[in-house]
């Protein structure tokens, strides 16, 4: 297996080159994909109150034998919480259900901004890390503006900001205004597993022959490619095969012209969901 970078976040915590996205794995079957992503070699995993299976993280976990502490676990604040008080029990409410006694990472899922209260969850999130509930806060779907002014209001900037960045959308403005604060991005749904567009990039005649240069799949030079941005994949996979597959994008590297050839794909919104964070109300 390959050796996998590491990032050091803004607050000192380091975390992996790429993670697990757990989105729809639940019950038995999610526990089993998730026991076997860990046995593969992901040690960064991904999940969210509003995806109702942090238990399921929690019973993978425990059945790993993996040492908790080699394992960095991330969870979000879902937007009926966003209410300092009710944010604190929220966040304990997702601790009891893993069964945990820490989150490594816990983000804000969305910035809700109509609602207007995601300081306030931030503010939240500030002393549940003062608590120990959590080792390093960060963000989700947070434009440059509204991590501006978590700064400007708290003094303190999220570690990592997990936004929607695929060949569509490459998030270029985000990921330089993200980087001045030292806020490391990742990409949620990085080869957009279940939409036919991005899935169409896989087969693309310019695509095909860059994945045969290497001996990769498609899909590896696709999640080199984010790993080439300095952004975090998060893929999800429930089969060890292409968990594997996934994780294996660490012994080859894409040339200028390599990346060139995936930059064309961008488009000036290329949001692939219709989630704008701007508009976009989470709940």
């Amino acid at each position: 297996m390959n050796h996998i970078p590491e990032y050091t976040l803004n607050d000192g915590l380091k975390v992996p080159a790429i993670g697990f996205g757990t989105y729809s794995l639940k019950g038995e079957a999610g526990v089993q994909s998730i026991a076997s992503a860990l046995d593969a070699g992901y040690r960064l995993i991904d999940t969210a109150y509003n995806y109702e299976n942090e238990a399921t993280v929690g019973r993978a976990i425990k059945q790993s034998s993996i040492a908790r502490e080699e394992l960095l676990i991330t969870s979000k604040l879902p937007g009926r919480y966003h209410a300092y008080d009710k944010a604190l029990v929220a966040i304990q409410e997702s601790l009891y259900r893993a069964d945990l006694d820490y989150y490594d990472l816990y983000l804000i899922h969305w910035p809700n901004p109509k609602k207007d209260m995601y300081v306030e969850a931030w503010q939240a999130l500030i002393e549940a890390r003062k608590r120990g509930y959590i080792r390093s806060i960060g963000v989700s779907n947070f434009l440059p503006e509204h991590n501006e002014r978590l700064i400007q209001e708290t003094g303190v900037a999220p570690s990592l900001n997990q936004i929607e960045l695929h060949p569509f959308f490459d998030q270029a403005k985000q990921r330089e205004q993200d980087a001045k604060h030292g806020i490391v991005n990742e990409s949620w749904s990085p080869i957009g597993r279940g939409n036919d567009a991005l899935q169409d990039i896989l087969k693309d005649e310019n695509i095909v022959p860059i994945a045969e240069t290497h001996g990769k799949t498609p899909t590896q030079i696709i999640l080199r490619w984010h790993i080439q941005l300095g952004s975090i994949p998060i893929p999800k996979a429930g089969s060890l095969q292409h968990q594997q597959e996934n994780i294996n994008i660490f012994d080859f590297e894409l040339n200028k012209e390599e990346m060139q050839v995936i930059a064309t794909f961008n488009r000036p919104n290329g949001r692939l969901w219709n989630q704008d964070p701007s508009e976009y109300e989470e709940f």
